[in-house]
């Protein structure tokens, strides 16, 4: 199956255990699956529902139906359908005009669109004299005892409607799955995936930044016929080429960013917007018929869309109106030019449309940064108060960049090594298994004198009475039939996967245990031995030695991978100020000569009865940046942050843990020292003035209980 990544196992495994929960309700349930754009949320329920059905030991019968607006139920059915025919999963993907015998087939799921359904006219939904309405869908798969489970797709869209929730109820589900980066319903029952470990684990970009180098932009009297249309149009396509060169001269990647540009709808006696786009992109070099030019409007107007997601395509820009808002997926789309009016009635949909720029291609962070970046331009004066508070820490408007008198201090830096979660096995379960076998003293108990292992079947029974639960077929005696290899290695693996627990049971896991055993009793490479191994493990006698062994072993790793989770790694290059930082919305400009980065932005927030911006820089903080400021040793200043390899951590040991530890400033000193210092335990900044800087290091080593200041010559 397919190796999901750290979050995406966390959520499959917490879903299906929210569901599997609620299926014991007494009441008809609902789950939210909240999960941002990009972060993979159909191949994650596709994933889920293959889970679910999966050797279940309460004999549920299940029968799943998918609901989703315009034509993405199209899209959801065929993804999931390649899914589970390239993996051999027993699931069907079906639409209403596949179903045998009006009703949904056990595993079966009926892919439906809202419009479908959505009133009593709809053929699914109105009576017929053939009885093949939803209605009886419904009743004959109930009466077949299979139990309904719901998903809606993209729920925010349509799920809260009355008559939307008049569906829900006709459909009767046991549980329903609401799936969407913005759930509007509420419910005691969430599945939340965190936009930072989507960002963390490299699938979608890092931040949003708006309208790049517009705060440093010269207007030229030359070009004052330019309009903010063309202005923005101009700055976009400039930044699509400046990373498509990035992508070819560092990343040595054939990637070719996308640009799409968002036309606003048409207004009666209001000139079409596409017109002039169309005739600013031929300025730019973009004829109409131009194979970099694609168009995805409503009606006849798809142009160039062949292949128009694949990496290498040679689409450069793309016209669209709501087309692509919700479900189209092309990882290059980088940049993102906004006609449209962001109006409180389309926030959601907007949302939606910028989330078409945030996936990362080859689902990976670059070593340019310029890369890991969305880019959004846009004409309208106010976007700032139209973003939803959700995504608003993703809006960089305020750029701060490095000065350029900068030299660089190549310092070693630390930053936490990135991590698997206690979900899977990974090649480090190898050598523990074998402290597990040698600790537990695996070789002396077990026996390689054992019965052939032996598929035991029925032979000459007997029903009477059919009507009759049958408890003890009578018989006439046991058929024993030796297992051939092949059933041999599934029984192999089935034991295995019962003995998994608490990890999931993929095939990976499943192969490290397996490979494990095979290296403990010396055939790890002869696989002509498998089978004699494999019929050790399995036999009577010594099964439950070998389940003592994986259990130990299981112990053992998760001890391991515990510390492994604050294992510090010493970043691959030096650590330098970065050369561009950008800012969101609630930061705010502040005249700080000596800061190595210019502007220097302030974080600010709404607090107080009054709702007034208050500076976020604590006190003792601010006061130090003053000092700084005024100290003539000084020649620049970084404040650092405290997040991933960008910033400047060192590490430390707190309750025997090795931690990074983020210093607050790196400091610059004019006769080529550096220092860095740790405000956060400082109480009083009056006594630093007046000792000087010859005794910062002591006051603060002196204050700070958990960390160290370093001194660093150069």
């Amino acid at each position: 199956m397919i190796e999901f990544k750290d979050y995406q196992e966390k959520a499959i495994v917490k879903l299906k255990s929210e569901v599997n929960e609620l299926l014991e309700s007494q009441n008809d349930e609902v789950v939210i699956f909240k999960s941002p754009t990009g972060s993979g949320k159909t191949l994650m329920t596709a994933d889920f529902l293959r889970r679910l059905i999966d050797a279940r030991i309460d004999g549920k019968k299940f029968a799943f139906v998918w609901i989703a607006v315009n034509k993405l139920h199209d899209q959801s059915r065929n993804s999931l359908k390649k899914y589970y025919d390239e993996h051999g999963v027993p699931l069907r993907c079906s639409y209403f005009q596949d179903l045998e015998n009006r009703q949904i087939r056990q595993n079966e799921i009926l892919f439906l669109n809202w419009a479908s359904i959505n009133n009593e006219d709809k053929i699914i939904i109105r009576a017929n004299e053939r009885d093949n309405n939803l209605d009886i869908v419904v009743a004959r798969t109930t009466e077949a005892g299979r139990t309904i489970v719901l998903i809606i797709d993209e729920s925010h869209h349509t799920a809260s409607s009355n008559k939307s929730q008049e569906i829900i109820r006709k459909l009767g589900p046991k549980v329903t799955i609401e799936v969407s980066a913005t759930p509007q319903i509420k419910s005691d029952y969430i599945v939340p995936v965190k936009i930072e470990d989507v960002r963390k684990e490299g699938m979608i970009k890092k931040e949003v930044v708006v309208n790049d180098g517009f705060e440093n932009y010269v207007i030229d009297k030359r070009k004052s016929d330019e309009s903010a249309d063309e202005l923005i149009l101009r700055s976009a396509i400039e930044k699509r080429n400046e990373l498509q060169k990035i992508l070819e001269k560092k990343e040595n990647s054939s990637v070719n960013p996308l640009l799409l540009i968002q036309l606003p709808d048409n207004k009666r006696g209001v000139p079409d917007k596409k017109e002039d786009v169309l005739r600013l992109l031929s300025k730019f070099g973009y004829g109409k018929d131009d194979p970099r030019l694609a168009i995805y409007l409503t009606g006849n107007e798809k142009i160039n869309l062949d292949n128009i997601e694949k990496p290498e395509n040679e689409v450069e820009v793309m016209l669209f109106k709501q087309a692509i808002a919700l479900g189209w997926d092309c990882p290059r789309a980088t940049i993102l030019v906004l006609f449209r009016q962001w109006t409180d009635q389309n926030i959601t949909f907007s949302i939606q449309t910028l989330g078409r720029v945030m996936r990362m291609t080859e689902h990976k962070h670059y070593g340019s940064d310029e890369l890991n970046r969305a880019y959004l331009y846009t004409s309208l004066p106010d976007i700032d108060t139209r973003i939803d508070k959700d995504i608003l820490p993703d809006f960089k408007v305020h750029k701060g960049l490095r000065i350029e008198s900068y030299k660089a201090i190549n310092l070693i830096s630390h930053h936490s090594k990135r991590f698997r979660e206690e979900t899977r096995l990974s090649s480090d379960f190898y050598p523990i298994f074998e402290q597990a076998a040698k600790e537990l003293d695996l070789a002396k108990r077990v026996s390689f004198k054992h019965s052939i292992v032996d598929t035991k079947l029925i032979a000459s029974g007997r029903i009477i009475d059919t009507d009759k639960e049958a408890k003890d077929i009578e018989r006439a005696g046991t058929l024993k039939l030796p297992k051939t290899e092949s059933e041999l290695q599934f029984a192999f693996d089935m034991f295995v996967r019962d003995n998994l627990d608490p990890f999931a049971p993929e095939t990976r896991s499943i192969k490290r245990i397996n490979s494990s055993l095979y290296a403990f009793f010396g055939a790890s490479r002869d696989e002509d031995r498998w089978p004699e191994i494999q019929a050790v493990v399995l036999a009577e006698d010594n099964r439950q030695a070998v389940i003592d062994i994986i259990n130990r072993a299981k112990e053992l790793y998760q001890e391991k991978i515990g510390k492994g989770k604050n294992k510090l790694v010493e970043n691959e290059e030096p650590w330098n100020v970065p050369e561009v930082i950008n800012y969101n919305i609630s930061f705010k400009k502040k005249d700080y000569k000596k800061s190595v980065i210019q502007p220097y932005f302030a974080k600010t927030a709404e607090k107080g009865p009054q709702q007034k911006l208050i500076e976020e820089d604590s006190s003792v903080e601010v006061d130090f940046m003053d000092f700084l400021e005024s100290a003539k040793q000084v020649s620049w200043w970084f404040k650092n942050g405290v997040s991933d390899a960008t910033y400047f951590a060192v590490p430390y040991i707190e309750n025997g843990v090795e931690l990074p530890f983020y210093v607050d400033f790196v400091v610059q000193m004019k006769d080529g020292r550096q220092q860095d210092f740790l405000t956060q335990k400082v109480v009083f900044m009056p006594k630093l003035q007046k000792n000087g800087p010859k005794d910062w290091r002591n006051i603060l080593e002196s204050r700070t209980r958990k960390a160290k200041s370093y001194l660093v010559e150069l």
